[in-house]
């Protein structure tokens, strides 16, 4: 932990008193929570373990502690320190929302690789066909699969939906087998499908921004926590406990 990180422990430290004794009043910060003057869009105010302290999170996915009436601000993690253990709550919410979100994508939207067996675990990837590290974990995939390891892929082309990659990932969900036509692309081959048909390729980009992708491939685990980058697949697999 370095000294950034203690400094807010100590800041928020000094603040609870003051924040203990306000009255409880979410909706105040609901309705009517300002900064420099002017009201800002909230998405939810939610409880937190700590008497007169609220979770704040805005439309835009950014997010800070607040008391009730919002006079005081706490930005950064909240933690919990009980015996030898540090939980990060924060991060734990952010896992939960990913879950919670990925779990409303149908599997219509994903392409989805899986092996000839019952997977023994699924995870969601963030993927880019012009990424190289991409392209490493496509490789994998067989490997993943035999170790009992679906592998659900949603767009997310890093170089914004005006990029070739977003043209090429919404030729492959054009295509009449997704799965086939994204490992094609993989492979550098050209697709004959179009790009123009409903696809999901600009919903998934603005699905993996607000839940804080901010490269490829970005590995989602069942309980939502994100994995950024490539992961060799024995590793891959010790995470979800699959490594006997």
């Amino acid at each position: 932990m370095g000294r950034h990180f203690l400094f807010r422990l100590a800041f928020a430290g000094a603040l609870l008193p003051g924040l203990a004794a306000a009255a409880p009043a979410p909706d105040t910060l609901t309705d009517s929570l300002r900064i420099n003057g002017q009201k800002v869009p909230v998405e939810s105010v939610s409880d937190t373990p700590l008497d007169g302290i609220y979770h704040v999170e805005l439309k835009g996915g950014e997010s800070f502690y607040a008391n009730a009436d919002g006079s005081y601000f706490v930005v950064g993690d909240l933690y919990h320190n009980e015996g030898d253990k540090l939980t990060n709550l924060s991060e734990q919410e952010k896992n939960q929302e990913r879950a919670e979100a990925l779990a409303d994508v149908p599997d219509s939207e994903r392409a989805i690789y899986r092996g000839v067996d019952e997977p023994r675990a699924t995870v969601t990837v963030f993927t880019d066909t012009s990424c190289p590290y991409c392209t490493r974990l496509h490789e994998s995939i067989p490997e993943l699969n035999e170790r009992g390891i679906e592998v659900d892929y949603l767009a997310f082309p890093r170089g914004g939906m005006q990029s070739a990659a977003a043209r090429v990932m919404q030729q492959a969900w054009c295509s009449d087998n997704v799965s086939e036509a994204l490992s094609q692309a993989f492979d550098d081959e050209t697709l004959s499908a179009g790009a123009g048909c409903d696809n999901p390729v600009a919903k998934q980009h603005q699905l993996g921004l607000e839940l804080g992708v901010k490269g490829t491939p970005a590995i989602v685990l069942p309980d939502g926590t994100m994995v950024p980058g490539f992961v060799p697949p024995e590793r891959l697999a010790a995470m979800l406990g699959l490594d006997s």
